[in-house]
């Protein structure tokens, strides 16, 4: 694993989002959500920062970050792209809208883009169902997609 050096702004900054949850182990998960999407993604000395302020074990944040879904370790494109892969989405075509979309930015799920643009990621269920297949890039939802406009999506995106 690449070890980073975290910033003295970087510290702080999770250092206060602690601080805004009184340092209590009990807030751990709110303490990663909020930790995540200000800096991006979890790396080890994320991890690190937020045991030391939580007064909790690096392994017991470690094993909440692996354990759920939300959190990354690796971080994510500027335009992170996820395609369901619920029920309705997969009968409806997901794997052919996941497959030209790893064709189109050569890349695989959990990976990111060389430019750091894209990243690529498929969801149990996004709730849309009467629109499958779904993908979401970023917080926009696109229904009904189809092979043929991957394309025309990433383009809004370039």
């Amino acid at each position: 694993m690449v070890s980073i050096k975290l910033s003295e702004n970087k510290i702080n900054q999770i250092k206060d989002i602690c601080k805004s949850f009184n340092n209590e182990k009990g807030e751990l998960i709110n303490v990663l959500h909020k930790t995540q999407s200000t800096l991006g993604y979890l790396p080890a000395e994320v991890q690190e920062v937020v045991a030391r302020e939580l007064n909790t074990s690096t392994a017991h944040v470690y094993g909440v970050v692996t354990f759920y879904s939300f959190f990354t370790m690796i971080p994510k494109g500027e335009f992170p792209i996820s395609i369901c892969m619920g029920t309705a989405c997969y009968v409806r075509g997901a794997e052919k809208v996941l497959d030209e979309f790893k064709r189109e930015l050569k890349i695989t799920v959990g990976e990111t883009t060389a430019d750091g643009k894209f990243s690529l990621s498929c969801l149990r269920c996004v709730g849309a169902c009467g629109l499958a297949p779904v993908v979401m890039v970023g917080d926009k939802v696109y229904g009904r997609v189809a092979p043929d406009g991957i394309k025309e999506i990433l383009n809004d995106y370039k």
